[in-house]
C-alpha cells in the first residue's frame, strides 16, 4: 500500500463518520431494541481498526492517544460498579432505574442507569478488540 493513497484515505474518512454515526444510534438503541454497549462498542472498534488500515498505526496514536488497555480497565469497573450500585438501594445486583427529564433542547428524554452500565461494556469492548488488533499487528 502506498503511503499517499488519497482515494483510501478519501474513503476512510467518510466511511469512518458513517460507522460513527451508526455505531451511536446502536449504542442508544440498545435500551428498547436490539444493540447495546456490546455491539456499539465493536462498531466503534471497527472504525478503529479501518484508520490502522488506511493510515499508519503510529499516526493514529498520534491523533488517538488512547490507552486501550486501560480503557478496558475502566470499562469493566464501570460496568462492575454500576451493578453494584444497586445494593446501596437494597435492590437486587444490575437493577436499573430510570426516570423521564425535560431537558432545554432535545425536551423530555428518558434517562436510565443502565446508560452508565452500557458505556462500561462499550469501553471494554473498544478496549480489548483494538488491543487485540494492535498485538496481531505487533507479532513478527
Amino acid at each position: 500500500m502506498r503511503p499517499n493513497d488519497i482515494l483510501l484515505h478519501s474513503v476512510t474518512k467518510i466511511a469512518t463518520f458513517i460507522i460513527l454515526t451508526f455505531s451511536i444510534y446502536l449504542f442508544f438503541a440498545g435500551h428498547h431494541n436490539p444493540g447495546g454497549g456490546f455491539i456499539g462498542g465493536l462498531a466503534t472498534a471497527s472504525v478503529v481498526v479501518l484508520l490502522f488500515l488506511a493510515f499508519d498505526v503510529e499516526t493514529v496514536k498520534k491523533y488517538l492517544p488512547l490507552d486501550f488497555q486501560l480503557m478496558t480497565a475502566l470499562g469493566v469497573l464501570l460496568a462492575v460498579l454500576t451493578g453494584v450500585g444497586s445494593f446501596f438501594f437494597d435492590a437486587p445486583f444490575l437493577s436499573q432505574t430510570f426516570d423521564y427529564f425535560e431537558l432545554p433542547i432535545f425536551g423530555e428524554v428518558e434517562l436510565a442507569t443502565a446508560v452508565l452500565f452500557d458505556i462500561g461494556v462499550a469501553m471494554a469492548v473498544i478496549g480489548t478488540a483494538v488491543t487485540i488488533i494492535l498485538s496481531i499487528s505487533e507479532a513478527d
